[in-house]
């Protein structure tokens, strides 16, 4: 073909494409079949690959951008995207209406309505559009940041780049990426034995997360929403946001109901679990959320979950298999954990050959050894674990007996049998300690750094090119050796610096996470932020056990941990040395403005609208910090009836008194 011809097919592709996008996502009244459409897309991505010096100015793809990327760049979310508590069976479902009545303050659920839909294992991405057209598209990431693919997603057939009429001026729509069965069955047909995806899920992860944009161009990947973040626009119910997506040709699950009662709850949950296999994508489970958005707005999240909305998974497939072996797997607290090394069993699509035992009363209990025929399943469909023993091995007839030494530095082991654990003593120089610290502070609900993770951390650490977590800002100085080193160059490793550096701009919840203090997970992290504003004063606090104890929300192992933790001058000193590399920051309450802003505030009494943990959590997301006793620090007594003394206690320190109306007027209910 002559260069003539090339560019005259390249102007009729570009014309045809524009025409059928068009077509299907303004107009919704496609004309050629998503299959036809697919060959178009192909052969115009490849004549624009084999002759570069000829694509048109107009070319379909400069709508996406250039097609290889260096990177990808971050994207911070409007309003953070939250990930969803699991639910197990029906017990699960009535804890979680049991609690949103009390924090509602109801008598019982008879006023709610609830959303069911098929919770698609895929991933998970955010669209923003404003005054209708599509302005980017991201991973969730940690829930803050994502990873911006806006150039990955728009040959989706179900995200428009223009919306239709009747839109917001701003919105997040939030849902999953997949890919049907039949198409990854497809997909991997035509790759080699190495390069095949395990599962559909990793198929669409790894078709998104494409550099080469065409790539991800050529993949049948599919949209469907199923969530919303911001929007400037006030909606009152799932259902009638539900009807607008349809209008914008953003179709939700055809499989979403709307039902009234647990038990309806249950019996879509059956009928969907037999639907399942004849489902065209992988679900892992049924999603259950609040219709009204005014309750959803009022019950609000607790740490990363909503409390309107549960998932609700499937039952955990099982399989019978031998333990060959059982090793120890010493974490970053100390902990021991035992694991069973199974003959390799297919269980749901992917190969098990590792399961975790728990502990070692639990190994005792099931009365499990190695040679032993036992039962596995997959906790949540993600986590494999040894569930009961189906036949003992007959040459074995001993118990299985725990290591008396840790099996990493040989240790003297503790068993703290509140816990039921055995833990290594010693806590700051056993190599596998000093791993998991690393490898939980580089974690993306840490410093998030891409490109840096188990695999990377165990190689330095074998080099002896890092030893502890601050190490990690020092890896320029082996540059020259890193780069020679099998599956580095000087690209790879530029990325991991740049990576690293990237991360050097943390928020003091996530910096305070990333420290590895047992029982201070995220939850506990963030009321620890809020409470001390920066580092300095968390540590300068951090042996003061009455101010701890008077932090609502923090139980006392998460206070006697901190004691602990920095009791030890080795724990203050790689802070002094993080705080050298790091700009921590503390990310402040949207409303800075409000009267209860940074204000400390105690609750006594039974309150009558309200009831005591959505009042303490609607000044929370006001700016305020909640304390459990009266002190000279508290601003503010918010009383009920039947208040206690803590009344003449305030009387006696001068402390402001605000009855419920005057509460619920300053915070402006």
């Amino acid at each position: 073909m002559d260069k003539k011809n090339i560019i005259k097919r390249l102007k009729e592709l570009a014309y045809l494409i524009k025409k059928h996008n068009y077509n299907y996502h303004t107009l919704d009244a496609p004309k050629i079949s998503d299959q036809e459409f697919d060959k178009l897309v192909k052969e115009n991505d490849f004549l624009e690959k084999k002759y570069p010096n000829l694509i048109l100015s107009d070319s379909p793809n400069k709508i996406y951008g250039s097609r290889l990327k260096e990177n990808f760049k971050k994207i911070k979310h409007v309003s953070q995207m939250y990930s969803l508590a699991n639910a197990f069976d029906k017990d699960d479902i009535l804890e979680f209406t049991k609690r949103s009545v009390k924090f509602l303050k109801l008598n019982n659920d008879d006023s709610f309505q609830y959303i069911c839909e098929p919770k698609i294992d895929g991933l998970s991405l955010n669209l923003v559009y404003k005054n209708g057209n599509l302005i980017s598209a991201g991973t969730r990431g940690d829930g803050f940041i994502g990873e911006d693919v806006t150039e990955n997603i728009l040959n989706i057939k179900n995200i428009p780049s223009k919306l239709n009429k009747d839109y917001p001026d701003f919105i997040e729509i939030r849902g999953e990426v997949f890919l049907n069965k039949s198409d990854f069955e497809k997909l991997n047909s035509k790759l080699d034995e190495k390069s095949k995806f395990a599962n559909p899920r990793n198929a669409a992860a790894g078709s998104l997360r494409q550099l080469d944009i065409s790539v991800s161009h050529s993949r049948p990947l599919k949209f469907i929403p199923h969530g919303i973040g911001k929007c400037s626009d006030n909606l009152d119910k799932i259902e009638d946001y539900y009807k607008k997506l349809r209008k914008w040709n953003i179709n939700p699950n055809n499989l979403s109901k709307k039902v009234n009662t647990i038990d309806e709850v249950i019996d879509f949950y059956n009928e969907i679990n037999q639907k399942r296999s004849i489902i065209d994508y992988d679900i892992d489970g049924l999603v259950l959320k609040l219709n009204s958005f005014n309750l959803q707005g009022r019950l609000g999240y607790v740490g990363k979950n909503p409390r309107w909305a549960i998932a609700i998974k499937f039952s955990a497939e099982k399989a019978n298999t031998i333990i060959e072996n059982i090793d120890f797997q010493v974490g970053r607290t100390g902990a021991i954990t035992p694991v069973a090394r199974l003959k390799p069993v297919n269980l749901g699509g992917v190969i098990i050959s590792n399961a975790s035992l728990h502990n070692f009363d639990e190994i005792n209990k099931k009365n499990i050894n190695v040679l032993d025929l036992v039962e596995i399943e997959r906790a949540g469909d993600v986590i494999p674990y040894v569930t009961r023993l189906i036949k003992k091995n007959s040459k074995l007839n001993s118990k299985f007996k725990p290591p008396r030494n840790c099996p990493i530095c040989k240790s003297n082991v503790l068993n703290e049998k509140s816990e039921a654990i055995l833990r290594c003593s010693n806590t700051f120089s056993c190599s596998s300690q000093k791993i998991g610290r690393i490898i939980h502070f580089i974690s993306k609900k840490s410093l998030n750094i891409d490109g840096f993770g188990e695999k990377q951390v165990k190689q330095f650490f074998d080099l002896k090119f890092i030893n502890n977590v601050e190490d990690i800002f020092n890896l320029e100085k082996f540059r020259t050796e890193i780069i020679k080193l099998d599956g580095w160059a000087e690209l790879s490793f530029t990325n991991l610096i740049n990576s690293i550096n990237n991360s050097k701009n943390i928020s003091l919840d996530k910096f305070i996470y990333s420290l590895g203090i047992r029982f201070i997970g995220e939850v506990n992290a963030e009321i620890l932020a809020n409470e001390f504003k920066n580092i300095d004063a968390f540590i300068s606090s951090s042996n003061n056990i009455s101010l701890l104890e008077n932090i609502d929300g923090l139980g006392p192992k998460a206070i006697s941990s901190i004691i602990d933790f920095f009791s030890k001058d080795i724990n203050k000193e790689t802070i002094k040395k993080l705080k050298n590399h790091l700009s921590i920051t503390h990310i402040k309450n949207e409303a800075l403005d409000n009267f209860f802003s940074n204000k400390h505030l105690v609750f006594t009494g039974t309150l009558s609208e309200l009831s005591r943990d959505e009042a303490k959590y609607l000044a929370k997301t006001k700016g305020a910090k909640i304390l459990s006793s009266i002190s000279k620090k508290t601003d503010f007594l918010i009383v009920g009836e039947k208040a206690g003394s803590k009344i003449n206690r305030a009387k006696q320190l001068g402390i402001k008194i605000l009855n419920e109306k005057e509460f619920l007027k300053k915070i402006n209910l």
